[in-house]
């Protein structure tokens, strides 16, 4: 069993940074995969990106590019956000899979069996 602790979400102003972490309580494993979801009330939960523990490749949804970047070490992943929007406003949640393959996926929470408690970014103008 895998578990997920999400830190360093808060309060931010437009145009400022913020760094997500998603510890995890186990040593990474190989097929392993880390992702970043955000939602806000009344929405489902949108995929900003995910990063594979293999090989460290990323792969994020094209509206996140640019701003977004997807880091991860032995314990962790990481969450980078910069030129922050109050559109940005939302919960962040990492999520993590360990069947992570090529043509899995990786935008579905589905494919996600484990999930971090989700962490509350709020971004005023």
């Amino acid at each position: 069993q895998v578990e997920l602790v999400e830190s360093g979400g808060g309060m931010a102003q437009a145009g400022d940074s913020l760094r997500l972490s998603c510890a995890a309580s186990i040593p990474i494993f190989s097929n392993f995969a880390t992702a970043w979801f955000r939602q806000t009330p009344g929405r489902e939960r949108e995929f900003v990106g995910v990063i594979s523990w293999n090989d460290g490749t990323t792969f994020y949804e094209d509206s996140f590019k640019g701003r977004f970047t997807i880091s991860s070490d032995t314990r962790a992943a990481y969450l980078q956000m910069d030129n922050l929007k109050p559109g940005d406003t939302a919960v962040y949640y990492c999520a993590a899979t360990n069947h992570f393959y090529p043509g899995t996926p990786f935008r579905a929470p589905t494919t996600y069996g484990y999930w971090g408690q989700g962490t509350q970014v709020t971004v005023s103008s």
